[in-house]
């Protein structure tokens, strides 16, 4: 864990804007995260900005075995890192807003849910529309898009922003209680399309 921390502080500290966290998420959030993206019910599984696997390691342990799952990861280090430490995780170095393309490649289309790592209130709102996008054209109609948002960070403007466009965007939109044992504290946005 200590080297986890480690490599998401010199990370962060590198480009703040990419990686979006100064620790990895806790167990209490991957649990509830991947729980409201219903996880263990999906055929077809993608996960956003995994960085160093938090997310990815629950979402291994409760997946049904024939599930596809993607990981999309576009900084390099964190890539590198994740497949060293999951190699059975298929990892695609590169955007979100790549996804269609990326889920061609693996002969996939549309996906039952999406667990998000993304830094969503730290993007400007022509890649936060770019990656919604991409999002939306490849999620199944019931389909579950989970992500989560730092307690302090959801008053700001941009945290403001994303709140009322994805509330725009999904048939319904709920959010979790504060996981308060998250550094910082944390919710979850359970999107249903």
């Amino acid at each position: 864990m200590v080297k986890q921390t480690w490599t998401f502080v010199r990370e962060y500290l590198r480009a703040p804007k990419t990686i979006g966290a100064v620790a990895p998420s806790s167990r209490g959030l991957s649990e509830l995260i991947v729980d409201l993206a219903g996880v263990s019910q999906a055929d077809v599984i993608v996960e956003f900005g995994p960085g160093t696997g938090s997310f990815t390691r629950r979402i291994l342990e409760v997946k049904r075995p024939n599930a596809a799952l993607v990981a999309v990861e576009f900084h390099p280090t964190m890539a590198a890192k994740l497949r060293h430490r999951f190699p059975q995780v298929d990892v695609a170095e590169d955007s979100v807003a790549n996804l269609g393309q990326i889920l061609a490649e693996r002969g996939l289309s549309k996906v039952d849910s999406i667990v998000s790592g993304l830094p969503w209130a730290a993007f400007d709102e022509d890649l936060r529309d770019q990656l919604l996008d991409a999002t939306l054209s490849v999620l199944k109609p019931g389909g579950r898009f989970a992500t989560f948002a730092y307690l302090e960070g959801s008053v700001l403007a941009g945290g403001r922003r994303f709140r009322r466009k994805i509330r725009r965007l999904f048939t319904e939109v709920h959010r979790s209680p504060v996981v308060w044992g998250n550094l910082p504290p944390a919710f979850v946005y359970q999107c249903i399309r």
